[in-house]
């Protein structure tokens, strides 16, 4: 993980495409951070977040997207 952005108040969050709405298990994310990306949980909004190195995020997804079937 990298160091986090001192300030995440103006963040904008969005929730995976794969998110029912229905307060399931999900992770957001937040854009306009370059080379870091924020992830916090959905359920828990005003909690930690963690923020990974863009390239580490994205290799993960691309992982997570290679296991569906």
């Amino acid at each position: 993980m990298s160091e986090a952005p001192q300030d995440l108040s103006a963040a904008v969050w969005r929730k995976s495409t794969y998110s029912d709405g229905n307060g399931g298990e999900c992770v957001e994310v937040a854009d306009g951070f370059p080379g870091l990306v924020p992830v916090r949980d959905s359920k828990d909004p005003a909690g930690p977040v963690l923020v990974f190195p863009a390239a580490s995020w994205q290799a993960f997804v691309d992982w997570a997207k290679a296991q569906r079937v």
